[in-house]
């Protein structure tokens, strides 16, 4: 008997002791304070990513019969989201967040009531065209509440990464709630689904913008407490995250002279001062550099096949009458990548940053491609799980990417591109895949998801070269303006 209770126990202690390595972390993290409120605000707000989408595929196909029509309007609101993310953005930075935040949400909640009872309605195809692209009137939470999170943590590397993925584990808990809502709410009435939607968006803005006290100050409010104005001061940070960079590449080039035994100073002045050529003619004050580029490039090819997959499922789904299931299905992965979030999070990675990126990318993109070969509906989800554990990995990743790219003034602009090029890839992939389903059903919708993964992953292997040099690069978020 006390064997048993002994061993008993000894698992307790066990089970512990891996729940204090693998949550230890995030709990440090929200018990700083204000941080748990702005966090899971964001999330809440959020709810029109994973509800939007999967609401009008499944409404428009139950009032029109038009897998068409659902897929193009899901790409005319993913493109309007393209459009919309980076200038909201960059104007979140300009201005600040409350600012661009407020009016955003108004006509958010204008265009979801409108568009509900069009769809409720069977309102004419163009009425419809019309009223989607307000639906991209969405502020950039996740980029706002990674901003706070860079500002309160600027120097700590490893917490600040921590952090990021503590974000990506809080995404896919809104996917893991908000795919299975959608399909279910969206089944009994598209007006429930939305309002719904609508209602978790209020809550979740009154959470994040009444937190003031972890708010970036936005460039506006920077340059007047300067004295000098916005542009100047955009100026200024530039110059100083390039003599960064000039920096560190003479530091780097010196250590390594050093390892490899060189020591004749001619010899050594000489390659540093070609290696403080090479870093100036590198990325200036625009944000676009090559790494940038190969890694909005690389998103793009990611929302084209899984926006791709969703309408494809659904599809595949109501051929077996199993429609009910779909969100389900969906909230198997985010789930499988939730779990992928708290364990990666929870490590601090010696492995390469790039190497990670390329792993993860691979095992999404070649493990949803397989399901052009399931037979049944729980094949799917099976597979969903097998590769979720990569998803959010991939997204922190990008994020951890974006550290690297952008200045700290910036970074909501520069994760905004990164999303609105993953819209834009959903939106081509969902009206691809429409197109097919309505001609080919289920199985056309997945040939095009297994074109497009196997394309993705060729774009992203292109941009390899960019993508590990970024990661070489000096933190541009440690500059201090």
């Amino acid at each position: 008997m006390s064997n048993n209770l002994s061993n008993s126990n000894t698992i307790m202690a066990g089970i512990k002791e891996v729940g204090h390595k693998v949550f230890g972390g995030y709990a440090e993290l929200l018990r700083i304070p204000h941080t748990a409120r702005y966090s899971i605000g964001s999330v809440i707000a959020c709810m029109p990513f994973p509800m939007v989408g999967m609401t009008i595929t499944i409404s428009v196909q139950h009032y029109y019969g038009n897998y068409s029509l659902a897929g193009m309007l899901t790409a005319i609101q993913a493109i309007a989201l393209a459009v919309a993310t980076p200038l909201l953005g960059k104007l979140t930075d300009k201005f600040g967040q409350r600012q661009v935040s407020i009016p955003t949400i108004l006509v958010w909640i204008v265009a979801a009531v409108a568009l509900t009872t069009s769809i409720t309605n069977r309102a004419p195809e163009w009425v419809l065209y019309c009223l989607t692209p307000f639906l991209a009137a969405i502020p950039p939470w996740g980029a706002m509440s990674r901003a706070r999170w860079t500002k309160i943590l600027k120097g700590d590397q490893e917490r600040t990464n921590r952090a990021l993925s503590l974000c990506g584990v809080l995404d896919e808990c809104m996917w893991v709630i908000g795919n299975p809502l959608a399909s279910t709410l969206a089944v009994i009435s598209g007006l429930l689904a939305f309002s719904f939607t609508g209602m978790c968006v209020v809550v979740g803005a009154l959470m994040f913008l009444t937190e003031l006290t972890t708010e970036p100050p936005s460039q506006t409010q920077l340059a007047r407490a300067e004295g000098i104005s916005r542009k100047e001061y955009r100026e200024r940070e530039a110059a100083r995250a390039e003599a960064l960079k000039v920096e560190t590449a003479a530091e780097e080039t010196r250590r390594r002279l050093e390892r490899e035994g060189v020591t004749d100073e001619a010899t050594i002045n000489a390659a540093i001062e070609q290696a403080v050529a090479d870093a100036r003619s590198g990325k200036k004050a625009s944000i676009w550099g090559p790494g940038l580029i190969a890694v909005c490039v690389t998103w793009f090819g990611l929302g084209a096949f899984q926006s791709a997959t969703g309408i494809s499922i659904i599809a595949f789904a109501t051929e077996s009458n199993m429609k009910q299931y779909t969100g389900f299905v969906f909230a198997c992965f985010s789930f499988s990548s939730l779990m992928g979030a708290l364990v990666y999070g929870a490590k601090n990675w010696s492995i390469a940053l790039w190497k990670r990126f390329y792993f993860c990318l691979a095992v999404v993109n070649i493990g949803i491609s397989t399901f052009l070969f399931a037979k049944h509906l729980w094949v799917i989800m099976i597979i969903y799980l097998c590769i979720g554990v990569c998803q959010a990995p991939t997204w922190v990743n990008g994020n951890q990417l974006m550290l690297h790219l952008v200045p700290p003034t910036r970074f909501t602009e520069g994760m905004a591109w990164m999303g609105a090029m993953n819209s834009i890839g959903g939106s081509v992939g969902s009206a691809i895949a429409g197109q097919f389903i309505d001609r080919m059903g289920s199985r056309g919708g997945f040939i095009v998801v297994t074109a497009l993964a196997l394309t993705s992953l060729a774009i992203a292997m292109l941009g390899f070269k960019q993508i590990k040099e970024s990661t070489e690069q000096p933190t541009l978020t440690n500059v201090s303006v």
